[in-house]
C-alpha cells in the first residue's frame, strides 16, 4: 500500500509512554481503599483505553469477580464518579514516577521532527493529565497541539477530535497518519478516514489491531519512518 502521510496524530499511553505502572497502581490503590484484590499491570492492558470511568467500572467488577467486558449497571461498592475521582487524585500523585517513554521512541519522533512532519497527541486521558504526561515526558519535541479528554468534545473512537487535529494541521484527513495501540486508536482512523497506523509494542495484540482496520503495523517506533519518504 503507498500512502502520502504529511502529519500524525499519536495516542499516548501504550503508544508514546509505557504509563501502565502509573495507571495500574492509582487503581490498585482505590481497589485496597475498598477492600478489593490488586490486580496485575498486565491485566491493566486490557481495561484503559477508554477513559477513567470504563477504567473504574472494568477494574472493580474484575476485583468482584463479575464480568468487566459487560456495561452493566450492577451496583459497585461505590458511585462510579466517586471512583473516578478517588483514581484520579491517586494518579496525580504518583507524579509520572512509573511513566518512561517506550524504547525508541526518542529515535522515532527524531526522525518525523527531521522530515518536516507536523505531529499532534489525541488521548482519552483527561486533558490536564495528559498535557503533563507529554510536557513531562516529551517536552523537547515541538507538538503542534496535545489534547485529552475534555468537556464538550467526545472522546475517541468519535472522530470529532481527531478531526479538529486535522483542520489545525490543515490538511485532509486522508494524508495524516493516526498512530495507536488499541482498537480504539484504529476506529478513530477509521471514522476520521485517516490512516490507521498500530503499533505493536503497546497495550493490545496483533489480532485486535488488525481486526479493528489497522492498516499498517510496527513491530519497532523507527518502523514509522519508512512511510514518511
Amino acid at each position: 500500500m503507498t500512502v502520502r502521510l504529511d502529519a500524525l496524530i499519536f495516542d499516548l499511553d501504550g503508544t508514546l509512554a509505557d504509563s501502565i505502572g502509573d495507571i495500574g497502581a492509582a487503581m490498585n490503590a482505590v481497589l485496597s481503599e475498598l477492600s478489593l484484590p490488586p490486580h496485575s499491570m498486565e491485566a491493566y492492558k486490557a481495561f484503559v483505553g477508554e477513559g477513567a470511568e470504563n477504567l473504574a467500572r472494568r477494574a472493580v467488577r474484575a476485583a468482584l469477580g463479575l464480568d468487566w467486558c459487560s456495561d452493566s449497571n450492577d451496583p459497585l461498592p461505590r458511585p462510579l464518579p466517586e471512583l473516578v475521582e478517588a483514581y484520579r487524585v491517586q494518579y496525580a500523585r504518583l507524579e509520572h514516577a512509573n511513566s518512561t517513554p517506550y524504547p525508541g521512541i526518542d529515535v522515532m519522533l527524531d526522525g518525523v521532527v527531521a522530515r518536516g512532519r507536523p505531529m499532534a497527541v489525541l488521548s482519552n486521558k483527561r486533558d490536564d493529565f495528559t498535557k503533563h504526561l507529554v510536557a513531562h515526558a516529551f517536552g523537547r519535541w515541538p507538538f503542534l497541539d496535545v489534547r485529552g479528554e475534555r468537556d464538550g468534545v467526545p472522546r475517541k473512537p468519535d472522530p470529532t477530535a481527531a478531526l479538529e487535529l486535522a483542520r489545525l494541521f490543515d490538511l485532509p484527513p486522508a494524508r495524516i497518519g493516526f498512530v495507536g495501540d488499541t482498537p480504539i486508536d484504529m476506529g478513530t482512523a477509521r471514522r476520521a478516514g485517516m490512516v490507521g497506523i498500530g503499533v505493536l509494542w503497546g497495550f493490545r495484540t496483533r489480532a485486535e489491531l488488525t481486526a479493528s482496520g489497522a492498516q499498517f503495523l510496527l513491530e519497532r517506533p523507527e518502523d514509522l519512518l519508512p512511510l514518511l519518504r
